[in-house]
């Protein structure tokens, strides 16, 4: 099963330093009937001018994965953590029993990232953060591995059964993508534009992808993000 999601049908939020896209409800967008999907709860692609920010502020019980695309973002948090990442970098935390951190634009250009929460295996762990630098030459014409669960074998590991792969592919370059039974995953069209088995998929724009191999066909030089995880169980009612 696939599912297009058109950027333009998206919730969205301007507070004029900071732009917002809401890839599920969040702020002062609701939409119960899209809430979360699976275990991934939040995608945020946030654009932030100069010399503006996030100030302090806490989270809990969430794994959050943030993907700078450009500018920089500068962290700050309360276990004394102070970074300031670039394009293609990815800071993780898990806030567990409860962290605060800060997200500032100190550059003098346009910041603009994607931030991702998925719930937790388990709540109250215990709070920790790490970043990573990934080089270009890495995602280029190929899916890289840069997030799994606390048991694989990517660079970044998170406390949930997760994956997060990112490429950038150039314009006329092919690739696949395969979703297992039992798996999903959702992908985020970051830059560029691409078919997708027999979807056109824009810049910003995100599919839903269920138990569905993809084709990809770059339509110009396009850059993706995909969260691959398990399909949630139906509930059971015991009557």
């Amino acid at each position: 099963m696939l599912r297009k999601i058109d950027h333009t049908q998206m919730g969205s939020g301007d507070l004029g330093w900071l732009k917002s896209l809401f890839h599920f409800s969040f702020s002062n967008y609701y939409n119960p009937k899209n809430v979360k999907f699976g275990k991934l709860r939040v995608i945020n692609d946030d654009l932030v001018k100069p010399d503006t920010g996030f100030p302090t502020h806490p989270h809990r019980d969430m794994e959050i994965v943030t993907y700078v695309i450009d500018g920089q973002l500068t962290h700050a948090d309360s276990m004394g953590n102070e970074r300031t990442l670039s394009r293609g970098d990815v800071q993780f935390m898990t806030a567990g029993t409860g962290i605060t951190h800060s997200e500032y634009n100190l550059g003098d250009t346009m910041l603009r990232f994607l931030q991702i929460w998925i719930f937790p295996e388990k709540s109250m762990l215990t709070p920790n953060y790490g970043d990573h630098h990934f080089e270009p030459k890495d995602r280029h014409n190929r899916w890289q591995h840069i997030v799994s669960h606390a048991d694989g074998n990517a660079p970044i590991r998170i406390r949930q059964d997760a994956n997060i792969y990112i490429m950038e592919l150039d314009a006329g370059k092919e690739a696949d993508f395969p979703v297992k039974p039992g798996r999903q995953a959702y992908l985020v069209q970051i830059e560029g534009s691409a078919r997708i088995n027999d979807l056109d998929v824009n810049m910003r724009d995100a599919m839903e992808i269920v138990e569905e191999d993809i084709h990809i066909t770059a339509k110009e030089d396009a850059h993706f993000l995909i969260i691959e995880l398990a399909v949630p169980e139906p509930v059971r009612i015991v009557r």
